[in-house]
């Protein structure tokens, strides 16, 4: 970071928005002055503070005077509230703790004290959630837990670090919603740090834009985002408007499916975690399957590779039964029927080499001798556009999009028939995530996969499927082509996830 200056105002929110590695989470962390925490040091430069009693100099305070700023003065939301928390604190314990830290405040007080902080933030039944641990929570449960911790010392400034990114788009609205509301009812000075210019656009009245550790453009959000004058800008607007960049049509249907299901069910300790499911995937066809966060669209997936046992219900992928397969029959099934996963740091072996990671599979099956085997990663690799130069390294060496893409290749060794993508783009900023997802486009146009792409994000379902099938509560609700899905959607549910989904052309009514 270098040179970056930015000015906060109370009741107003800014906006500063990158790309990952843009420096935004470091400016973030400079203002408590906790950037040593990631290895960094402040080397000059002023980060002023001012309020009723003066203005304090934060780049020349004593560590006692920090002390007192954190979280009285200045607040913080992280992205990751399960990084953030204590697993083995209650979230009481939680509250009760950042409360006392005031002073001499009795623990009756904080107790009851926390509990207002709790309905404050939303919370559904407070006193429940009092003495719940966060593993017990959900994304967006725990995340009003973070806000509620941030606000527990009355802060004039509240800094939300990739605050939603993780979160599916209804929660995610819902947690804009009340950072905005608490915004103005508490007259904050909000920051809100992020890669998403949908969520620019909700919530901000200026943005200041980063790339390689400096603001590039700075200014009031209608001026960014009508008439962006740097190419950073440019690119991540396009990229948010990258909605229009819809999937060839395949040839038309004909052949049987690729896969079928029909009245599947699958059950974790007594309770229904898919219910009665059925849908179908053409060759060389894109089925969306769209949900939040505990639908049952993993838990489906998993079942399709028989990694989950279904109770109920039937499989047939290229006129087999899934379900009788034992064996090497599932064995070689799994070879035509391959996963990309959310998180290609969590997939891929930290202390494999890449190019040995991508050859996997073929050892596995013993394919081709190690000579063939080699050219035929290097080939993969081509594929999906990475330098072969690559393979030396391990995945901490490369960045988000291109472990995304080795990922893709491992999946493409064995030539599969159909990729199972979970939730493969969410974790990715919107220029690589449309990097990621013209690369799928291109892998299906020459290969004639078909993929059943489990996502949460309808903006992503309008580049990628053909076909849609929504999930609520274990059941598909509602599925069709995408077209007709997100342009005349016919449940209730749909039109929720549609409607939460931060767009540019939701601009945030200007404020006096």
């Amino acid at each position: 970071m270098n040179g970056v200056s930015l000015d906060l105002e109370a009741g107003r929110t800014l906006c500063l928005v990158g790309e990952s590695g843009a420096g935004k989470s470091v400016a973030g962390l400079a203002m408590l002055r906790l950037e040593g925490h990631d290895g960094g040091r402040l080397t000059g430069g002023r980060i002023v503070l001012r309020g009723a009693e003066g203005e304090i100099d934060l780049a020349q305070a004593s560590e006692s005077v920090l002390r007192g700023v954190r979280g009285r003065r200045i607040g913080i939301v992280f992205q990751d509230p399960m990084g953030a928390l204590n697993p083995v604190l209650s979230v009481g314990a939680h509250l009760v703790e950042a409360l006392r830290l005031q002073g001499r405040t009795p623990r009756g007080a904080a107790q009851a004290r926390a509990r207002e902080l709790l309905e404050e933030v939303g919370m559904p039944e407070p006193g429940r959630r009092l003495r719940q641990y966060p593993h017990q929570l959900s994304g967006g449960l725990r995340q009003r837990v973070m806000i509620a911790l941030a606000l527990a010392r009355d802060p004039d400034v509240l800094i939300a670090d990739e605050a939603t990114s993780a979160l599916d788009v209804t929660v995610q609205a819902g947690i804009l919603a009340l950072l905005d509301r608490l915004r103005r009812d508490r007259g904050l000075a909000l920051l809100v740090i992020t890669h998403d210019m949908g969520v620019v656009a909700q919530v901000a009245d200026r943005v200041a834009v980063m790339q390689a550790g400096r603001i590039v453009e700075e200014g009031p959000v209608r001026r960014v985002l009508d008439a962006p004058r740097h190419p950073a800008t440019r690119a991540l607007l396009d990229a948010a408007r990258a909605t229009d960049d819809a999937p060839a049509e395949p040839p038309a249907r004909g052949a049987a499916p690729l896969l079928q299901v029909s009245g599947l069910g699958v059950w974790h300790d007594g309770v229904a975690a898919v219910r009665d499911a059925s849908l179908e995937i053409g060759r060389g066809r894109t089925l969306a399957l769209v949900g939040e966060s505990g639908s049952g669209k993993t838990t489906l997936a998993r079942a399709l590779m028989q990694m989950e046992r279904a109770g109920a219900g039937r499989i047939t992928f290229d006129g087999q039964a899934v379900g009788a397969l034992r064996g090497r029959a599932l064995r070689a099934m799994r070879a035509r029927m391959q996963m990309v996963f959310q998180d290609p740091m969590d997939s891929l072996d930290p202390r494999m080499r890449l190019g040995a990671q991508v050859g996997e599979p073929l050892r596995n099956y013993r394919i081709g001798a190690r000579a063939e085997r080699r050219a035929r990663v290097a080939e993969l690799f081509a594929l999906v556009q990475l330098d072969p130069a690559l393979m030396r390294r391990f995945p901490h060496q490369v960045s988000g999009g291109q472990r995304q893409r080795v990922a893709i290749a491992r999946a493409l060794a064995l030539n599969p028939a159909l990729i199972l993508a979970d939730e493969p783009v969410s974790a990715l900023d919107p220029p690589v995530r449309a990097e990621i997802l013209a690369l799928l486009r291109r892998l299906q146009a020459e290969l004639g996969l078909s993929y059943l792409f489990v996502t949460h994000d309808m903006n992503v379902v309008a580049q990628i499927a053909h076909d849609v099938a929504v999930m609520q509560g274990g059941r598909i609700v509602e599925s069709g082509p995408a077209a007709q899905v997100l342009t005349r959607p016919e449940h209730a549910y749909t039109r929720a996830l549609l409607a939460a989904a931060p767009r540019l052309d939701r601009l945030c009514p200007p404020r006096d």
